[in-house]
């Protein structure tokens, strides 16, 4: 393909997915409220607050957008592979596929688990308050911790497939993680801080512990396969 047709691919491509995702997030604003009220209720609470007279209407707002993407992603992730298979030899492709499913079923995984989780994650963080302090729950400040929660856990839960693959191609070797050990303990810890900015400072410590968990699994499961 000439430089002119690669981009008029990728100009095709932009607009399919940038299409999709329109379309997604005015669908899902009809959901948005359903949506909201669910994430409230989840997160053990009975009601949240805005502030303003525009509050809630940027609420749904961003509730939509949100939903938008994850509705509109296979699509998107779908045009990126239509656009780069091209290029691609047959043996690359049979990499990348299996590679591109794994990596969005443990992404999808991860923000699951933070939803399932989310009520503990409450419970503990809320514990702290002493009993003169309550708690008044704003329904943007709630939701963007939602959100940060989720996307930390599904980069999380990317944990073992980056560091399998990495094996499988021989980039690194258990030899040299465990070699290296003290170091990725740090640096997951930095990892984890990096991952929630702003939040609370325990916060980080409850992505810290499945990040360390992830790593020592995979590596064993890494010298177990003799890489």
């Amino acid at each position: 393909m000439s430089v002119i047709e690669h981009l008029e691919a990728l100009r095709r491509a932009l607009i399919i997915s940038i299409v999709a995702w329109t379309v997604a997030t005015v669908v899902a604003w009809f959901f948005s409220t359903t949506v909201l009220t669910f994430l409230i209720h989840r997160s053990g609470l009975e009601n949240a607050f805005f502030l303003s007279p525009t509050g809630a209407f940027f609420l749904r707002f961003k509730v939509a957008l949100y939903m938008g993407i994850v509705v509109a992603a296979p699509i998107v992730f779908w045009q990126a592979w239509w656009f780069v298979s091209p290029g691609l030899y047959r043996h690359e492709k049979r990499v990348i596929l299996p590679l591109i499913a794994a990596t969005s079923a443990f992404f999808m995984l991860g923000v699951g688990f933070a939803l399932f989780a989310l009520p503990l994650f409450m419970r503990v963080l809320l514990s702290f308050a002493p009993s003169d302090l309550r708690f008044l729950p704003v329904g943007d400040d709630l939701l963007s911790f939602i959100l940060a929660l989720a996307i930390a856990f599904g980069i999380v839960f990317e944990m073992p497939v980056i560091l399998w693959t990495l094996g499988m191609l021989r980039i690194i070797s258990t030899r040299w993680l465990y070699k290296n050990h003290a170091y990725w303990i740090v640096g997951l810890g930095l990892l984890a801080n990096v991952m929630t900015p702003g939040l609370d400072p325990l916060t980080p410590l409850i992505v810290f512990v499945p990040l360390v968990v992830f790593w020592e699994a995979t590596a064993l499961l890494l010298k177990l396969s003799g890489r």
